[in-house]
């Protein structure tokens, strides 16, 4: 009996190893995947003046980023139901290939006489766009699903916090590279090549090498095992169907934080392209993109410190991203009144500060939020639900952002009429603020007041609730007893 219990802990203890070396290469893989998806939806926008030069208009290029922007926004509702009915690696690979496959028709059109064609121009260039968008929106619900396959709940705040910062690192790598070959030699079609061949060549290192479940590579996770334990084990070829769209919505909270990220987006956006611009009133051009660069980089730990915060909390996520969303409503209310009257040193600190407060809600709602409400019970342990989930917030919140943003340019009319300028813009942002935060307030309740699980349920001294690891540990109690 020892002999057969050390034996079944080495074997433990090795599928631990293996599936810990798993978790990291999907880590790894997938934040590649979405940091390539930045640069690559980067890469065109610090080409605008010379793609302008080549002979697209400004209302050309005006147009691409529109249809990107509607294409995206749509396509994250099919692309998350795509990946919950397919291979979530397949769909992210398409993904990727299809991005290459439009830098490419963008790099072609730039190069030939189709910028000389009139309406040819637009209907080339646009529709390029169209499609980009659309294979760009497989990176945020598809990705997510992989990676709510792979790591169980507890814990999961910090490890998509820290994952997150995808994004930044794209928009890095795509703000390096392109300054560094613009300032080259090299033709400046390079700027758009050199991602394209990166990031088509890793799209099929992706499909290649990333699996999309632990059960492909015969692992299972620890919820796996201890649901195993108690029900028994589960063919992994045998899925459960995936969820359609009405019944995703039908999940507690979905569309409560599908809203609630939809404004809290407004906020980021509003401030990720207003922010230059209202500095340049007391600050010269080149100086107001530095310091409005602070508020990005504020951003990237924004995430971690939500996630972590959360599982610090039990994994009350509504009310960590509430309580960031309180602080920053004193902030918003300081900017609105006395921000053209602030010692530089003070506005340098709380642009950083204001991007840890939004970046932390806008990077863990689609993210360990996300995987926690496709983790609903209401679902019944179905495991195909996370990139539908993920999809239905993403694609909300960029609608409801694109509606809002065009309150801003009547809200600036409005403040500069009053002698204000700006104010009405931060207090716009100050109303988003609150409501958002409201949007969450039966999520909040549910967290704080917790439903007592019934009796049986909560049982969990019955031979069967024991998990693998306690069985273990109680035959080897017996074993010395012996």
């Amino acid at each position: 009996n020892l002999a057969l219990t050390s034996g079944t802990s080495k074997m433990q203890d090795a599928s631990t190893s293996k599936l810990e070396a798993a978790r990291r290469w999907v880590f790894g893989a997938t934040f590649i995947n979405y940091a390539m998806a930045h640069w690559t939806r980067k890469c065109y926008t610090n080409v605008k003046v010379q793609l302008m030069a080549a002979g697209v208009s400004s209302y050309v290029l005006a147009a691409m980023d529109s249809s990107f922007m509607f294409t995206y926004a749509g396509g994250s509702f099919i692309t998350g139901q795509l990946g919950d009915r397919f291979s979530p690696t397949f769909v992210v690979g398409i993904g990727l290939l299809g991005s290459s496959l439009c830098l490419a028709l963008i790099t072609i059109g730039a190069s030939s006489a189709i910028t000389e064609m009139g309406q040819v121009t637009a209907y080339w260039f646009v529709g390029t766009q169209l499609l980009h968008g659309f294979f760009q929106a497989t990176g945020g619900p598809v990705n997510t699903a992989i990676m709510g396959n792979w790591f169980s709940k507890k814990g999961r705040g910090l490890v998509f916090g820290l994952w997150t910062c995808h994004q930044y690192v794209g928009d890095i790598v795509a703000a390096f590279a392109g300054a560094w070959i613009l300032d080259s030699a090299l033709n400046w079609r390079m700027a758009i090549v050199v991602p394209l061949v990166f990031n088509g060549l890793w799209g099929f290192v992706n499909l290649a090498t990333v699996p999309s479940r632990p059960s492909e590579w015969g692992l299972e996770t620890e919820e796996e095992q201890e649901a195993a334990a108690v029900s028994g084990p589960k063919d992994p070829t045998q899925l459960p169907p995936p969820i359609s769209i009405f019944d995703a919505v039908k999940i507690p909270n979905v569309m409560g934080y599908a809203f609630a990220f939809g404004f809290f987006k407004l906020i980021n956006y509003a401030m990720f392209f207003q922010l230059p611009v209202i500095l340049a009133a007391n600050f010269d051009s080149a100086t107001a993109n530095i310091i409005s660069s602070l508020y990005s980089f504020g951003m990237m730990p924004g995430g971690i410190v939500c996630g972590w915060l959360s599982d610090v909390y039990g994994g009350r996520r509504a009310c960590v991203c509430a309580t960031m969303m309180c602080v920053l409503v004193p902030q918003l209310l300081l900017f609105a009144f006395y921000m053209d009257v602030m010692p530089v040193e003070l506005l340098l600190l709380l642009l950083c500060f204001m991007g840890i407060l939004v970046g932390g809600p806008n990077n863990i709602i689609t993210s360990a939020v996300a995987a926690d409400l496709a983790d609903d019970p209401s679902i019944k342990g179905n495991n195909r639900a996370l990139g539908t989930v993920t999809g239905i917030i993403n694609g909300s919140g960029s609608v409801t952002a694109a509606i809002g943003q065009m309150m801003i340019p009547l809200l600036f009319d409005a403040g500069k009429a009053d002698g204000v300028n700006y104010r009405y813009v931060w207090l716009f942002l100050v109303f988003c603020t609150i409501v958002g935060t409201a949007l969450l307030g039966p999520k909040i309740y549910k967290e704080l007041v917790p439903e007592k699980e019934p009796l049986a349920a909560a049982d969990k001294h019955s031979y069967q609730a024991i998990s693998t690891k306690d069985q273990v540990e109680v035959e080897m109690r017996q074993t010395r007893m012996v």
